[in-house]
């Protein structure tokens, strides 16, 4: 079995906890995605942190073997964060006792000195076997490769596995980290806690997603894996759901030698708590989920909700401040709330520059459905959480073509209204590209107004790297939008034409 040189020198690095003995089986409670959803959902009124609060100590009253794991993107996407930068989700998941966590991407969207600054507060083990993070300068003291939990007798490892962050971060935010191939790490690892430290079973706690055209995803390391007993994931915000036969289906996969893997995940924003359960006698593993509803909120712990409502004004501040009304509701996901927001990066782009000829905007930009009525400037900011800026480039076509390639494999990204395309999913091509009506010229320069964490590289879209800067907004992006809003006074009512045809 081939070990990278940091495998080497886990058995001084990793560490072991004794559990109380004398249980049956060892349960797992975890989440993964939860982005800074502190309160329960607008939409379904499911989820909030003092829900899930009751639910945990209610397992860890009723079991005596409980661990809490995180699977990454604790952070960013509500306002908690926008204002306070991860102190508010620090202080809740220590409130709720998690006793593992991993990195996921999000945790990097204010640098490595922002992950460090709050993460050491953290109460949890820290773990990331493929991240190597000792070139950093505040967070690679703070992480294990992995660890070891005893329990009644038995010995359950976690390892945490993470993508690359090249292309899926912003630039500059994960300067010294160091990435080792996701499946091969893994697979190392489990051999090592098998065979060296001689764990009974391996668990992956992964921020990879379930299943990624790149094929760095969880169904691929089960796949390939030897010595992997259970899968606690994240990142494509994937509903596994063991009480359906779909989700059953989804949970189980054959391995390299004929074993099944159990594959968990919740979503995204706690809706429901994970559970997996290990039986110590068979090593047999499951998995559930509780419901975290509003039966729990007569339960709710008053000191944790009173360390919350000390960051409440500000939230709540943003919130009552009205900034535009729309006729429909802007679905996260709909081409009405893509079409939109893209239309609009054009309008600013031609503020910014002359002769820009097209926008492009990436899905993943926007997080939030906008409600039919008055929308707030609390609703925007949760929309478009990031800390982006309106960029116009120029680029040559035969580039922007390219480009049109890299988002054929999430089915089309958005464009403004002057462009069409076609894009194959399977094959990563797109073809058809017109726009303001004509094909598009490999050999012309065009103007491209978009955002600097695509223009820099990210969600992969390389090719725009290629191009040249020619202005950039003084704002962050929710801010151009609210005045782009404010100034037009109108309600709004986007198309909902798709722009981007999508075949297979």
């Amino acid at each position: 079995m081939r070990l990278s040189a940091k495998l080497l020198v886990m058995g001084a690095l990793a560490s072991a906890a004794i559990m109380p003995a004398a249980a049956e089986k060892l349960v797992m409670l975890h989440t993964n995605d939860t982005h800074s959803q502190i309160d329960p959902f607008d939409e379904d009124n499911l989820g909030g942190v003092l829900r899930r609060k009751v639910v945990i100590d209610s397992v860890r009253a009723a079991e005596p073997n409980v661990l809490l794991i995180d699977a990454g993107d604790a952070v960013q996407g509500s306002l908690f964060f926008t204002l306070f930068g991860g102190e508010v989700e620090e202080r809740m998941l220590n409130a709720l006792g998690y006793d593992i966590r991993i990195l996921g991407n999000h945790e990097f969207d204010n640098g490595i000195d922002s992950i460090g600054h709050w993460m050491k507060m953290s109460d949890a083990e820290l773990i990331s076997t493929n991240y190597d993070m000792r070139g950093t300068r505040t967070i690679g003291k703070l992480f294990k490769p992995y660890t070891i939990k005893e329990v009644d007798g038995r010995r359950i490892g976690f390892i945490g596995i993470n993508r690359d962050p090249e292309g899926l971060a912003r630039v500059g935010t994960y300067d010294g980290v160091v990435y080792h191939d996701a499946i091969e790490a893994a697979n190392a690892a489990a051999w090592w806690l098998k065979n060296v430290e001689h764990c009974d079973a391996v668990v992956a706690v992964t921020h990879i997603g379930y299943k990624v055209s790149d094929n760095i995803d969880d169904v691929t390391l089960a796949k390939s894996s030897r010595d992997i007993d259970v899968i606690i994931g994240g990142h494509s915000h994937t509903t596994i759901d063991p009480a359906t036969e779909k989700g059953r289906e989804m949970g189980h996969v054959v391995n390299a030698v004929g074993d099944t893997v159990l594959i968990a995940q919740t979503g995204k924003g706690a809706r429901n708590l994970g559970v997996v359960e290990i039986d110590l006698e068979t090593l047999k593993p499951s998995s559930r989920y509780i419901s975290v509803d509003k039966r729990l909120d007569a339960r709710t712990n008053a000191d944790v909700a009173a360390v919350l409502d000390s960051f409440r004004a500000g939230v709540d501040s943003l919130n009552a401040v009205r900034v535009a009304t729309s006729a429909v509701p802007l679905e996260q996901g709909s081409p009405e709330l893509l079409n939109y927001v893209t239309d609009f990066v054009l309008e600013r782009g031609r503020e910014l520059a002359p002769d820009v000829d097209l926008a492009i905007m990436n899905r993943g930009g926007l997080r939030r459905s906008l409600p039919k009525g008055d929308i707030s400037e609390g609703h925007i900011i949760m929309m478009m959480p990031f800390y982006n800026y309106i960029d116009v480039i120029e680029i040559k076509g035969s580039d922007l073509m390219d480009a049109f390639d890299v988002t054929a494999a999430f089915g089309g990204q958005g464009v403004s209204s002057n462009v069409r395309a076609t894009v194959n999913p399977t094959t990563k091509k797109a073809s058809d590209v017109t726009i303001d009506g004509k094909p598009l010229d490999p050999d012309r320069v065009y103007r491209l107004a978009t955002i600097d964490y695509l223009s820099a590289g990210g969600d992969y879209m390389k090719p725009f790297t290629r191009g040249t800067k020619v202005a950039q907004s003084p704002n962050v992006i929710y801010d151009d939008l609210m005045d782009y809003m404010r100034r037009s006074n109108k309600k709004i009512n986007p198309s909902g034409e798709r722009r981007v045809k999508v075949v297979k």
